[in-house]
């Protein structure tokens, strides 16, 4: 950085940074229990040095990943556009997401609270126009405010983790209380 102005990155630099972010997002959104950085970086077709040089640990990877899916979220949002309607397939999407992509989302509670709650705003913010549009429509009750959808995430989080019978179970369970909870907020 020169004089407070962030140069931009080599092609190749960028082009590293963005393999390795996609290898990492593969990994940490997998069924898999834990991924070590020597393996994304092998993922991503560099080496060590160059992983830790984009990325100086495991928490500045894991920001990057889920800053990647929140930006994925945001275009499955736009994708919604004006359709009230498919406000119930974005929500169901992202609780969805939020059973399967268990590492993710291990590591994310691992941040610092100030990070993790502003991906968590951030989020919400990107929910809140379509839940306003559905509402309007009344495909949604009327009393579900934006912040009750992270009441929502948190009730899924805590079937998964709350659920002694295993891994299988726990995300059954998960399941069905994604089903519970959108059939409380939709109306047929």
């Amino acid at each position: 950085m020169l004089y407070g102005v962030q140069t931009p990155r080599r092609r190749d630099a960028q082009r590293n940074r963005d393999a390795i972010v996609r290898a990492a997002c593969d990994l940490m959104t997998s069924e898999r229990a834990a991924v070590g950085m020597p393996e994304i970086a092998r993922r991503a077709g560099v080496g060590q040095a160059t992983l830790y040089r984009h990325f100086p640990d495991r928490y500045a990877l894991t920001s990057a990943v889920i800053a990647f899916q929140v930006e994925r979220l945001e275009a499955c949002v736009e994708a919604a556009g004006q359709q009230p309607a498919a406000f119930r397939a974005v929500l169901d999407g992202v609780l969805r997401a939020q059973v399967s992509m268990r590492p993710l989302v291990r590591l994310a509670r691992r941040l610092e609270p100030a990070v993790q709650g502003r991906y968590l705003r951030r989020i919400v913010a990107l929910l809140a126009e379509p839940l306003r549009r559905a509402q309007e429509h009344g495909h949604v009750r009327r009393d579900l405010e934006p912040g009750d959808l992270v009441l929502i995430f948190t009730m899924v989080e805590g079937v998964l983790e709350g659920t002694l019978d295993g891994e299988v179970e726990a995300r059954a369970a998960a399941d069905r209380t994604i089903d519970l909870a959108l059939d409380g907020v939709f109306r047929s």
